[in-house]
């Protein structure tokens, strides 16, 4: 697929040596792994699934053989939401897909994956769909009847070879062709809010990265992607959609067990200049279908960490947690 694609000017990291984290990645550990990279696009959209028929609400006037007055009326839960989750065979993206499901009687799971590989990966369920977010028309039939968007994609930047750090080396990365930044985290995800807005989606939420607000992050600099710019681009265009959003600038994502700590929220970054400014991909998972659940989680945006495990009480209580913003961006 070719895309036309325009350049921000490269920002250099005035404090490189800086440890920092971001949503899908922690540095200068190894960022990526296969089942991460965005590979190619599909030759064509013909391995885009069906909607499952569960999905779709069936009516039945036929009487019952013998009984007559009775009808069989078959129809969908009108009580549960479809949930989507795009990025679903991401660390984070896995466990929220993974959270829904383990929830039947209050959502029905659908989850977005870029190939029949990751689709596999999280157990090849029908209501895997797989699509490619930067063709815009590969997505819509995962979209149609949702009722919530959980947007977790994100460009993973590759790590360059040849790096050894016992010679005291520093790694290098790049984005490959087609999947840098601005690719993925812009046009893709714009493409997911445009087709949510479509479908008359009800509510997008949104996992991005703490950091937009300093253009000389050290994020920026990795690959020459200016990734929060690109990041904090679609998350303006998703609060100017109209349509209710909730957006979390998730710290430093950690994999550890979820449910253990209190949770903090913030703005514009300030929790980075703490000492808390990590949490655990479980945590961030729960917040995101939480945030379903309270009008005090719509039109916010907000930073997102958590105190160490033994430090305060873990948090039970998200409409509470969500009342403590009052950010919109």
């Amino acid at each position: 697929m070719a895309m036309a694609a325009t350049r921000v000017p490269f920002l250099s990291s005035t404090n490189a040596t800086t440890p920092f984290q971001c949503h899908k990645y922690s540095l200068p550990s190894t960022v990526s792994s296969s089942s991460l990279r965005l590979l190619p696009s599909p030759s064509s959209c013909s391995s885009l699934l069906s909607l499952s028929s569960s999905f779709a609400t069936r009516r039945s006037h036929k009487g019952v053989k013998g009984r007559v007055g009775i009808s069989v009326v078959a129809m969908a839960d009108s009580s549960k939401r479809t949930v989507i989750v795009t990025g679903a065979g991401g660390r984070t993206g896995q466990i929220v897909y993974k959270k829904l499901k383990e929830r039947p009687n209050e959502y029905v799971a659908r989850g977005l994956v870029r190939t029949e590989e990751s689709k596999q990966k999280i157990g090849g369920a029908d209501d895997v769909f797989v699509g490619d977010i930067r063709d815009a028309d590969s997505i819509v039939p995962a979209i149609q009847g949702v009722d919530a968007l959980i947007i977790l994609t994100s460009a993973v930047p590759q790590m360059k070879p040849g790096f050894d750090p016992t010679k005291g080396q520093r790694p290098e990365f790049y984005f490959e062709d087609g999947a840098y930044p601005e690719q993925v985290d812009w046009i893709g995800q714009k493409n997911q809010i445009d087709a949510a807005k479509a479908a008359g989606v009800k509510q997008v939420v949104l996992v991005g990265s703490m950091g937009g607000t300093d253009l000389n992050h050290p994020l920026n600099s990795l690959g020459n992607g200016n990734i929060l710019v690109w990041k904090r681009k679609a998350e303006q265009y998703l609060a100017d959609s109209g349509i209710p959003y909730t957006i979390i600038r998730a710290g430093g994502l950690q994999d550890k067990e979820g449910g253990l700590r209190e949770l903090l929220v913030g703005k514009d970054d300030e929790l980075l200049k703490t000492e808390t400014r990590t949490i655990a991909r479980p945590d961030v998972a729960e917040v995101c279908i939480q945030a379903l659940n309270f009008e005090e989680a719509q039109f916010k945006a907000f930073d997102l960490a958590s105190k160490p495990e033994g430090a305060g009480s873990p948090t039970k209580d998200f409409k509470a947690l969500f009342s403590q913003i009052t950010t919109r961006f």
